[in-house]
């Protein structure tokens, strides 16, 4: 895991002062490193029941669409509002500074679908949670969650507590 976390950037003071950004830019420039954490990603899960591959607006779709290839499976996007062309089912949850919403088109899953989520990072766990419930509103199950890094010290992970999660990187 050191290859990846050499190529995870700290960025002091953004968005805002006080925040330590874990910036993954480098580790997706870098094709031999973005190809470990996708395979890290998948492999607790080769073999499994999952049919389907979710991730979360935006980083979330680098992994995401990555690993759906590699296990040949369906990628399903979950926007922002006002991203997609078709009837949707929205989720709006809390931040610490507003709220936010997601969306997912209304035909994006089957009844019998059994979704693993991925996303870049879990901080405190509110868009995860959020994307979890999307999915559930539109019939599918989830298998569990899984990211490049989890920021432990913000407890994203209680937030998701019904699921599996699986992280590569722990901070």
């Amino acid at each position: 895991m050191n290859r990846l976390i050499n190529k995870i950037r700290d960025i002091p003071d953004f968005p805002k002062p006080g925040i330590l950004f874990k910036d993954i830019t480098p580790l997706v420039k870098d094709p031999a490193t973005l190809k470990l954490a996708v395979h890290q990603l998948m492999e607790p899960f080769l073999g499994s029941r999952i049919t389907a591959i979710a991730g979360m607006e935006a980083r979330g779709f680098i992994f995401g669409s990555l690993v759906a290839w590699e296990m040949g499976l369906p990628f399903i996007p979950l926007r922002k509002p006002g991203k997609l062309p078709y009837d949707v089912q929205s989720v709006s949850y809390d931040l610490e500074y507003g709220s936010a919403a997601l969306e997912a088109h209304i035909d994006a899953f089957e009844a019998d679908d059994k979704v693993l989520l991925i996303d870049d990072l879990l901080a405190t766990g509110g868009t995860a949670r959020a994307s979890c419930e999307l999915i559930e509103k539109l019939g599918a199950e989830i298998v569990a969650c899984a990211f490049v890094v989890e920021l432990d010290f913000l407890n994203g992970r209680e937030k998701l507590e019904n699921y599996r999660v699986h992280s590569l990187l722990h901070f």
